[in-house]
């Protein structure tokens, strides 16, 4: 559609162009039976030249000439088309047929064919100009915009694959104390693991995945923590609102919920861990509280790689649409995320998927 507009604008140019100066300019007033005489046919030709010369000197004169700063050479070019556009169509009119249209300059001379032709060639060359700038400075701006996307997409993949061992390393890590306590549920866990595992692998190549489904991995790590853990701990989650319907950048909110197990566990200290989640038509709000503990200081996985990465992510994915609130005090640490969401129907209508 757009390509159709724009072939009707140059068409439309192009009869007014021809059209005007028949109609208005200086001379006697034309006919339909003046249209096959050497006159008409000298303008025609001479149109049809000026519209070759408009299309070749916007897409080959000025993008290799003139934008490679040749402007002698462009100078030249331009001037060898005036000439050729000027004294080609000579040879369709005898001297005879246009003495009447010379009127300015006496007699039919070099002096008024250039004067005929100077006026619509320099128009046409300064649109020629105009419209090789605007299609240089698209282009410019088409290629910035490519690499700022590369450049987007390659640090989502990057922060992406860091996240995989940061689950991979905390998830093994729960098994592993269940392992080592010869507990039942060992079992229970590794099924769970493989079901996460599953969902991490299927869906977080995707910038964004089903609310529900992100939802429901929080609730298989929470269940995985609450088999490690027992009673030992105090532990709530809660999810409020509609889930369904709804697409988030996936593990973006698993990281908070992490931080809060790896630092607010500990068997011989009371342990306080909340997470809530709060959904409506227009945005998610999510809760992550945990007191502080005394933790291995040595863990192979720190808070600061899950968080910094989800921080980063929030930045590309949700720019000016997020809201992130730290509050890290001596004794306890909380994290509340407010996400604007859209339903899926408006992601997948502005991808023109529907």
């Amino acid at each position: 559609m757009k390509k159709f507009k724009i072939i009707i604008i140059h068409v439309v140019g192009w009869i007014i162009l021809l059209v005007f100066p028949q109609l208005f300019g200086p001379g006697p007033a034309l006919s339909f039976n003046d249209i096959l005489k050497p006159y008409m046919l000298r303008e025609l030709t001479s149109y049809v030249l000026l519209i070759i010369f408009f299309y070749v000197n916007t897409h080959v004169f000025i993008p290799k000439i003139y934008f490679n700063r040749n402007y002698i050479g462009f100078f030249l070019v331009v001037a060898i088309s005036l000439i050729i556009i000027t004294f080609t169509p000579l040879v369709f009119v005898k001297d005879s047929e246009v003495q009447y249209l010379s009127n300015t300059f006496g007699e039919h001379s070099v002096f008024y064919e250039f004067g005929h032709n100077f006026p619509r060639f320099s128009v046409v060359t300064f649109i020629s100009l105009v419209l090789a700038i605007n299609n240089r400075l698209k282009y410019i701006e088409q290629q910035r915009l490519k690499a700022e996307q590369e450049k987007l997409n390659a640090k989502l993949s990057y922060l992406k694959a860091q996240i995989n061992p940061h689950f991979l390393f905390n998830t093994l890590n729960s098994i592993y104390s269940l392992a080592i306590g010869k507990s039942d549920l060992t079992a229970d866990a590794v099924v769970k693991l493989s079901t996460m595992m599953r969902y991490v692998v299927s869906e977080v190549h995707q910038d964004l995945v089903s609310l529900e489904r992100e939802i429901n991995y929080i609730m298989s790590y929470i269940e995985l923590q609450r088999i490690r853990f027992g009673d030992s701990i105090d532990l709530s989650f809660s999810v409020e609102g509609d889930i369904t319907s709804k697409k988030i950048g996936p593990l973006i909110l698993i990281s908070f919920v992490e931080n809060a197990f790896k630092h607010g566990i500990n068997a011989e200290e009371v342990s306080r861990v909340s997470v809530v989640i709060k959904v409506d038509s227009e945005k998610l709000q999510l809760e992550v509280f945990n007191n502080k503990v005394q933790v291995n200081s040595n863990s192979e996985m720190r808070s600061g790689v899950g968080i910094e990465n989800t921080k980063g992510r929030l930045e590309l994915l949700y720019p000016g649409r997020h809201t992130l609130v730290i509050n890290d005090t001596e004794n306890d640490f909380l994290v509340s995320l407010t996400l604007q969401l859209e339903p899926v129907a408006v992601l997948l209508k502005a991808k023109g998927e529907i």
